[in-house]
């Protein structure tokens, strides 16, 4: 169904129940106070659902900007942002296209967050809901999405950057899928190899004491006190008074 008739089908809508309306008897003005109601919430419900689409599309250009130039420096900030909006792209509709997918698995690979990129990129290789074949009952967001994108297939000078980014986008789904995914793999299993090898701290016991320094115990060495000095024996009287005899000498 194209976007004219599901439109005018629309209309015919509302015009049945205000003929209906009046029919009932209700004033013309409260009929059409409800159309007013009912038009105004119908352009809010198609502007919303044009933005939608024009988000995953938005999205589509920034990743392939990230991703096309390999060499250049990105910071991380901003590849974090362009995942966060695929992420919020991811949950727009109930059925997301298999191209956003492989675009979320190729930024988390870019940022080395090699185990959301191998659950994304698994899921376009591996499950058979991730190839464009297996959708034969989209829901109405899927099918405005592919309504757009055909236009754009169709016209692509009414938006270059789109086409080249969903031309890039697919050329490197076929071209490094596989590869991207099984670098993650691998990537997981050394990480998780590392991760139960025991820590050298851990693997190095510490040296043992030697036994004989443990069960000997020091001693300080004893030392032998000095003996006690000998008394000189007292000179005899003989010769204490002779010295006093000569002294007195001297004095007189």
């Amino acid at each position: 169904m194209s976007k004219g008739q599901e439109t005018a089908q629309r209309l015919i809508a509302i015009l049945v129940i205000m003929a209906m309306l009046g029919v009932m008897g209700i004033p013309l003005t409260v009929i059409l106070f409800f159309a007013t109601v009912v038009y105004f919430v119908w352009r809010a419900v198609q502007r919303s659902e044009r933005r939608d689409v024009k988000n995953i599309f938005d999205f589509y250009i920034a990743a392939d900007a990230i991703l096309r130039d390999e060499e250049k420096r990105w910071y991380g900030f901003e590849i974090n942002h362009v995942v966060s909006e695929g992420e919020r792209v991811l949950h727009l509709m109930p059925d997301p296209p298999p191209l956003v997918y492989f675009t979320l698995g190729a930024l988390h690979h870019r940022a080395g967050n090699h185990e959301s990129a191998a659950a994304h990129l698994a899921y376009v290789l591996e499950d058979e809901r991730g190839d464009e074949h297996s959708r034969t009952n989209p829901s109405p967001d899927l099918r405005r999405y592919v309504e757009v994108l055909r236009r754009v297939e169709r016209e692509p000078a009414e938006a270059p950057m789109t086409m080249a980014a969903i031309r890039n986008l697919e050329r490197a789904r076929r071209a490094r899928a596989a590869a991207m995914l099984e670098e993650s793999r691998v990537r997981l299993r050394e990480a998780a190899a590392k991760e139960a090898l025991p820590s050298p701290a851990a693997a190095v016991p510490p040296a043992p004491r030697p036994a004989e320094a443990e069960r000997t115990p020091t001693f300080a060495p004893r030392r032998t006190p000095a003996p006690p000095p000998t008394p000189s024996a007292p000179p005899p009287i003989a010769e204490v008074l002779r010295d006093l005899y000569e002294e007195e000498k001297k004095t007189a």
